[in-house]
């Protein structure tokens, strides 16, 4: 059988089509899933009974099954999802003022092999589809207050520019007027700085916003702590980011997680200053580093933090401080995954 919500409007025509069914039938089934929230074909009361039976026989709707929920103090929920292949995918969801964000991720496991990460210590096992995507989206949303979901960020587990098409894919979907609606200037991909994704994305014409795992100043110390880094460098990282920006005339935010003495010093501050102070539509996005007991790293203390903003403040690089949510949940990527693993 097939997921339905792998299919974009015009593609789920084309499948009605061959069914002997309307397209406009296709329309309101689309509208059944991604307005209504209907997630069960005997329930869609305007489709003709014979021609839900068809999609029941053909299509699946759902495929993930709920394995763990845990709720923050702070009001943020955490979900590990069971997949089909009997694996296991984590999403977040962020409550925070007039937004609520869904943390999505786009494969299972992740082969980066980050050292201040906990989405690779199981290992890669696959990508996610764009429809497994797109529940990670209805799970999200029917877990929230008044099923209410603002924006979206792909900085869960995995890599997104390395599943670039499904990713890309179930944007659209969400995106679209037709689909879950959501602005494309509500949604965030994250990537640890792969180069030609980074590049296509700047052809798409989506107004998409762009992060990139930024975490250290130098290659050297960066290559240490990325991998990656080794083939795509910071100089041609930084450019093709101002290319980025240039050609979407979009912001681009540098993720900058403050791991207790290796990147945290005044002297780190400098280099990262040095590294941006030319890029006009740059913001960098400090984050003080989660305790993973798997990992080595601690969180720079709060003194460190404050005077590595400060710098960048008085150097006038636009700066921001995120604050710690789910603490008490371990909400970090991969850290449920891991946790769930293990028993």
């Amino acid at each position: 059988m097939q997921d339905i919500k792998d299919l974009d409007l015009k593609n789920l025509e084309r499948e009605f089509l061959a069914l002997g069914a309307k397209p406009y039938h296709a329309r309101q089934v689309f509208s059944w899933l991604y307005k209504r929230g209907v997630w069960d074909f005997n329930y869609m009361s305007d489709i003709p009974q014979a021609l839900r039976g068809k999609l029941a026989d053909r299509f699946y709707i759902l495929g993930f099954k709920l394995l763990k929920h845990l709720e923050s103090r702070d009001g943020t929920r955490k979900i590990l999802l069971g997949t089909k292949d009997n694996n296991s995918i984590e999403s977040v969801l962020i409550p925070a003022n007039s937004r609520v964000t869904g943390c999505l991720s786009s494969q299972v496991g992740c082969k980066y092999g980050c050292s201040f990460c906990a989405s690779g210590m199981l290992g890669f096992k696959r990508n996610l589809t764009a429809g497994e995507i797109i529940e990670e989206v209805i799970y999200l949303k029917d877990n929230a207050l008044e099923n209410r979901l603002t924006h979206l960020v792909f900085m869960g587990t995995g890599e997104p520019m390395d599943n670039y098409e499904n990713v890309i894919k179930a944007i659209r979907i969400i995106n679209s007027s037709a689909g879950l609606n959501i602005g494309a200037r509500r949604i965030t991909i994250s990537t640890n700085g792969i180069i030609p994704g980074i590049e296509r994305l700047s052809s798409e014409g989506l107004q998409l916003e762009l992060s990139v795992s930024l975490h250290a100043a130098t290659d050297e110390l960066r290559s240490s702590l990325m991998p990656v880094n080794k083939s795509y460098p910071l100089s041609e990282l930084i450019q093709a980011c101002k290319e980025y920006s240039l050609k979407t005339h979009r912001q681009v935010t540098f993720e900058y997680i403050l791991i207790k003495g290796l990147n945290s010093s005044l002297r780190d501050a400098e280099g990262l200053f040095r590294l941006l102070k030319d890029f006009k539509l740059a913001k960098v996005n400090l984050i003080p580093s989660n305790h993973i007991p798997e990992l080595e790293f601690e969180p720079a203390s709060k003194n460190s933090v404050d005077i590595f903003k400060d710098y960048l403040v008085k150097s006038r690089i636009n700066v921001t401080l995120r604050k710690e949510r789910g603490e008490d949940i371990n909400a970090a990527c991969g850290q449920l995954r891991l946790n769930y693993a293990k028993n």
